[in-house]
């Protein structure tokens, strides 16, 4: 098969593609993290105000719409292995903002009953499957517009983006907090944060409208023609690339866990715990450590470059398994923020050994004519299975005393996934991303 990327023309060119593809990243997950950051604020605008059991079915919202991620990784993914990179994140990006805007005027269940409760799960629902098409695309596409010798570095803004996705949110929340009272921030300040976001989105559409698509031309028009029959085909993905797409889940499972442990329900440890008189100062001290893990990135990256994939991940890998208790067990009891601060910054410093590169794992795994749906698939699966449902079992486990087994849940996936990367990752070396050519004559080779 002849599928083949566009090599980026310069460095230069290779940053203003990573930055256009950033931004849409970006917005994407403000979206995302705006529900988690401000849920406790609006709860009550969808669930009576005297539902004692309002939380969870928040956070169940949010554990369910991760259901749609797979869903949505196949579609897009699909989409972008056939239609070109660029059109399936302007089309994602598009059905972000509308579930935004619909949620920033949704009526309450005051006004409108249950019929509140669902409109905020269909909204949430869509937006999952577009943040399933969102996540594979955008990191195949911004791992391909890297140029080589610099793609750790370059991809990590992938997950500067999505980190940045939550400090800005973190921010509005903040900027909220200091300029308005609880009650006006629960009756229509979370709405201007949604409505935000949509608006966002739509300049975001332009931006994207301006990149250079990675996939040739030729490529694209041997799809229209029906010449590859073999692009974005979930067939060809479970048949003959189930090897690295198993490998792309096992790599996911204890890097997303972790990622919601530490990222979600670690900041929201801190604001329950300077909850009352000290709001401020849980949201201060969430948003410096979410900006720190934010810029961590790209120092995870380039150190990829150097010493390789491998070395990081083992570095989360070990760092999880041993800190992951000392986390969930001393961060609650915290009422210093410095304290507070310092372990929470910790986790965020153990994380980055997965969150900065895990993109580029996972794009050198599949060839150009299933990377997009390879990639997205095999970390949405992971995603709804071990990520959107930690904030879930941690409020339950909480709730019920039993956070030691959850505890023991966390820490058993990531030395699961310690296991992989050990064992089944290679350092540095040939790969899909940076010869594709010599990967298919190996492959051809080992099959003949």
């Amino acid at each position: 098969m002849s599928t083949t990327t566009h090599a980026p023309a310069s460095l230069r060119r290779s940053v203003s593609n990573t930055l256009k593809g950033s931004a849409g990243n970006l917005v994407e997950w403000f979206d995302v993290y705006v529900y988690s950051v401000f849920a406790s604020y609006f709860e009550s605008q969808f669930f009576a105000e005297d539902d004692q059991n309002s939380g969870i079915y928040i956070w169940a919202i949010f554990a369910v719409t991760f259901l749609m991620r797979p869903l949505g990784s196949w579609f897009f993914g699909r989409l972008a292995d056939r239609r070109g990179r660029r059109f399936a994140l302007t089309v994602s990006v598009s059905l972000m903002a509308a579930c935004s805007f619909v949620i920033a005027i949704t009526p309450t269940a005051a006004v409108i009953g249950a019929g509140a409760a669902v409109i905020l799960i269909l909204c949430r629902l869509a937006q999952g499957f577009a943040t399933g098409g969102e996540y594979g695309t955008s990191a195949t596409y911004m791992s391909e517009a890297a140029i080589p010798g610099r793609r750790g570095f370059l991809s990590s803004f992938h997950y500067v983006t999505l980190v940045g996705g939550h400090v800005l949110a973190q921010a509005t929340l903040l900027v909220m907090v200091l300029t308005l009272d609880t009650a006006a921030i629960s009756e229509w300040g979370w709405r201007v944060a949604f409505g935000i976001g949509g608006v966002a989105a739509v300049v975001v559409f332009w931006l994207r409208r301006t990149m250079d698509e990675s996939l040739t031309s030729d490529t694209i028009e041997a799809v229209k023609t029906g010449q590859s029959t073999q692009s974005g085909s979930m067939r060809e993905l479970l048949t003959r690339q189930w090897r690295p797409l198993l490998l792309c889940f096992l790599v996911t499972m204890g890097g997303t866990v972790a990622f919601y442990t530490y990222s979600v329900n670690g900041p929201n440890i801190v604001k329950g715990a300077f909850a009352g008189d000290d709001v401020v100062t849980g949201t201060v001290i969430n948003l410096i450590a979410l900006t720190i893990l934010m810029l961590l990135q790209p120092l995870g990256g380039w150190i990829s470059d150097i010493v390789g994939r491998k070395t990081l991940l083992v570095f989360f890998g070990v760092g999880g398994v041993l800190y992951t208790w000392f986390l969930l067990t001393w961060l609650p009891q915290q009422t210093s923020p410095v304290a507070a601060f310092a372990i929470l910054v910790g986790g965020f410093v153990i994380l980055t050994g997965y969150t900065s590169i895990n993109a580029v794992v996972k794009a050198e795994l599949f060839p150009t004519h299933i990377r997009a749906l390879g990639v997205g698939f095999g970390y949405a699966l992971a995603n709804s299975m071990f990520g959107g449902t930690a904030p879930l079992l941690y409020t339950a486990a909480n709730g019920a005393g039993q956070v030691p087994l959850f505890i023991g849940y966390v820490t058993i996936a990531i030395a699961a996934s310690l296991v992989v990367y050990v064992l089944f990752l290679k350092n540095k070396g040939q790969n899909w991303l940076d010869d594709e050519r010599g990967m298919r004559e190996r492959v051809g080779a080992r099959r003949g």
